[in-house]
């Protein structure tokens, strides 16, 4: 793997446009190179990344800068989202910067299929801090990448529905990480 070693990743903070961004932080009970493997690594994103009941496939995945993850999640009534990463920086176990974004099966960046004026790419920047007792802060931040006026209007106006998806989802983490455990 082709993955940047760094000692101290800068820690996420405002944006240098002033536009608020996508901000979430929570502490795991695992130590951070354990969760930056299971934040990167498909056989284990299956597992925790994505609505609660949706299924995730990985199409394929080259973790490397200017790599990508394709993947595609299906909800128990059989609906299809497909998406994608596109990996920015990747400095183990620090930091994991990358472009979001919905896909078609092919792995081409399309729409959003819920609306005509969601930002086409968020970039979202991961970090991840040691804290005392083997535990690990995780932050993301994110924002939409050359985004449109109208887009930034639906990203801002939906903002709260994504810090709820993205608290769910690291429900599903801590969950994964409960399971990792017992086994």
């Amino acid at each position: 793997m082709f993955l940047k070693k760094k000692k101290n990743a800068a820690s996420a903070g405002p944006t240098p446009s002033g536009k608020r961004s996508l901000h979430i932080s929570r502490v795991f009970d695992a130590p951070k190179e354990e969760l930056f493997d299971i934040f990167t690594q498909g056989e284990h994103m299956k597992n925790w990344w994505g609505p609660r009941g949706y299924e995730m496939t990985i199409i394929s995945q080259e973790l490397k800068p200017g790599g990508f993850i394709h993947y595609k999640q299906q909800s128990p009534e059989g609906n299809i989202i497909w998406g994608k990463f596109v990996y920015k920086e990747i400095e183990s176990p620090d930091k994991l910067v990358y472009a979001n974004s919905f896909a078609d099966e092919t792995g081409r960046t399309v729409r959003a299929f819920f609306s005509k004026d969601w930002p086409l790419e968020i970039m979202n920047t991961v970090t991840f801090e040691e804290q005392e007792g083997g535990r690990t802060k995780i932050t993301l931040n994110g924002l939409p990448e050359d985004a449109k006026k109208a887009e930034m209007r639906v990203f801002e106006t939906l903002r709260e529905s994504l810090k709820q998806g993205f608290s769910d989802t690291f429900d599903l983490l801590e969950e994964y990480l409960a399971q990792r455990k017992e086994q």
